[in-house]
């Protein structure tokens, strides 16, 4: 089994398909994606052969789970993998396919799924002791994929890898520099990919998501839990500057980067506000107590703050998206926390 070590440069990669433009007019939620030929037996493991577009995503978690539905709304073909028998039958429900995978022991027979694929989408976050756990055998990945249908592939990282900034404002081209062992392997997991994207030929692109936030999974639902925060997620709500990303808006540029395949370019997605966590719950609490008045008796204040060693660890920074704006032409739909979080309240039935 080969070990996968960093590369040391991450060079154009020449493609081996010519990509066909899609159209981009429409830039706001649901059916982002044109309507394509029908999609036949979405219970099957392989892809129909009469559909253009075939997507695989590895990890149907949060993301995933978002981006496949709207997939599967605009007639693509989807599968992905899952931890569970239970979450498989889940997505069975919805019409969609999934493969059972351990992180830590992979069944790499998942392949021979995989390379009849035209879009791979990496959504399987690194383990601290062996890093990614596809990269832990590339040359069967590269040997497999190289034999596929694959033109395009996309890993979700994460804004962790830069590093501590002192709050500065970061872009794609400032150098990372990892300090907790997380960030370190998801850089290491960005390079891998890049360089099997480079052997392969195919499109492939990095998104460095900022803190996920959406529905069910939000400072509204942490406080209509009315459970006290813990001692790290106060301290974590005390930091100055929190880059964070509505998954609709994970979405959409996910799109809008299977229409516009690149060559290893990086993008950071992140809404335009990296406010504290503390001001974002305090806003969460006032959208709450306006709608449904007197009912939270919990408070998650006042919050501790982190020593300096602490912050440091974390990592202070603001993170810019002008990038991903230019390059490939997304207008969010939630510029601020505060936009997002007024949707999730007016969407959500009465929680009392």
């Amino acid at each position: 089994m080969a070990v996968f070590q960093l590369p040391s440069l991450s060079p154009k990669i020449l493609l081996r398909f010519t990509p066909t433009p899609l159209d981009f007019t429409n830039r706001r939620r649901i059916n982002f994606f044109r309507p394509l030929s029908a999609i036949g037996d979405s219970q099957s493991g392989a892809p129909d052969s009469e559909s253009p577009n075939h997507m695989f995503i590895l990890g149907m978690g949060f993301v995933g789970g978002f981006f496949a539905q709207q997939l599967k709304e605009a007639d693509w073909v989807v599968s992905g993998t899952c931890r569970s028998d239970s979450k498989k039958k889940e997505w069975e429900k919805r019409g969609i396919n999934l493969h059972p995978f351990s992180a830590d022991s992979p069944a790499w027979s998942l392949l021979d799924s995989v390379k009849d694929y035209t879009h791979l989408l990496i959504s399987i976050p690194p383990l601290a002791d062996i890093g990614d756990p596809m990269l832990r055998n590339v040359e069967l990945l590269r040997d497999k994929l190289s034999s596929g249908n694959l033109r395009w592939l996309c890993y979700l990282s994460s804004t962790s890898v830069y590093g501590d900034c002192g709050g500065a404002w970061v872009d794609e081209n400032h150098p990372p520099n990892p300090k907790t062992q997380s960030a370190k392997v998801r850089l290491a997991a960005e390079e891998g990919w890049l360089s099997l994207g480079r052997d392969l030929g195919v499109s492939t692109q990095i998104l460095r998501l900022g803190g996920i936030y959406g529905p069910g999974r939000s400072a509204i639902d942490t406080l209509l839990k009315q459970e006290r925060l813990s001692e790290g997620q106060k301290r974590r709500a005390s930091r100055k500057f929190t880059s964070r990303v509505h998954v609709e808006d994970i979405c959409q540029v996910l799109k809008a980067a299977t229409e516009k395949p690149s060559s290893g370019e990086i993008y950071n997605v992140v809404d335009d506000d990296p406010a504290p966590r503390e001001e974002v719950f305090e806003y969460a609490l006032e959208l709450i107590e306006k709608r449904w008045p007197g009912n939270i008796s919990t408070k998650p204040f006042p919050f501790l703050y982190e020593s300096r060693e602490e912050s440091s660890l974390r990592g202070e920074k603001r993170v810019r998206n002008k990038h991903m704006k230019n390059k490939l032409g997304v207008k969010l739909i939630y510029p601020s926390y505060k936009s997002g979080l007024q949707s999730i309240v007016e969407n959500m039935d009465n929680p009392f």
